[in-house]
């Protein structure tokens, strides 16, 4: 009786160290959507893609503006990535598949809303990402420490798990 005791004690508390590892993404938001974003899970993704910046989540733009920025990756923002057809597919199909209209999330919910039928090239130029940051200052963004209002991770130190919650911003 006692073992089963142990046994179910340790169990509650690996479960509860377990889901304090979690990223909040699988809270459930008004709509029904999980809060946060899925984070990025793909090693292809992950290799390529956050050697030069923050590892931004598929679920921040539509499908067809991930298509538009993998297709046209010997001109990403001034540099060429000099991707392989194979690469660029295989990176292509996740970040389509896994984009704002796949993700369940509901801030990609928003983000799909406030892009219309518009083709963001760009996670900042997302009218509801900028509706966010909205009261934020441009020379906060200037700051060393962030450098531009592309760097997310700066001020969101959880971002890449899925965590933008304003809370999680340190003061």
């Amino acid at each position: 009786m006692k073992t089963r005791f142990v046994i179910a004690i340790c169990m509650v508390l690996a479960s509860l160290s377990i889901n304090a590892s979690i990223p909040a993404y699988a809270d459930r938001g008004e709509e029904g959507e999980e809060e946060y974003m899925p984070p990025a899970n793909d090693p292809l993704y992950k290799e390529e893609c956050s050697s030069c910046h923050f590892l931004y989540l598929p679920g921040f733009l539509p499908a067809r503006s991930w298509q538009a920025i993998v297709k046209n990756n010997d001109k990403h923002f001034g540099e060429n990535l000099a991707l392989d057809a194979e690469t660029a597919s295989r990176i292509s199909s996740y970040l389509t598949a896994n984009s704002a209209e796949r993700s369940g999330s509901e801030w990609s919910g928003k983000i799909l809303r406030s892009a219309g039928s518009g083709t963001p090239a760009r996670i900042t130029e997302v009218p509801w990402i900028l509706k966010e940051h909205r009261k934020i200052s441009k020379e906060t963004f200037k700051r060393p420490s962030i450098g531009s209002f592309s760097n997310c991770g700066a001020c969101h130190p959880n971002g890449a798990l899925g965590d933008f919650e304003k809370a999680s911003v340190p003061k």
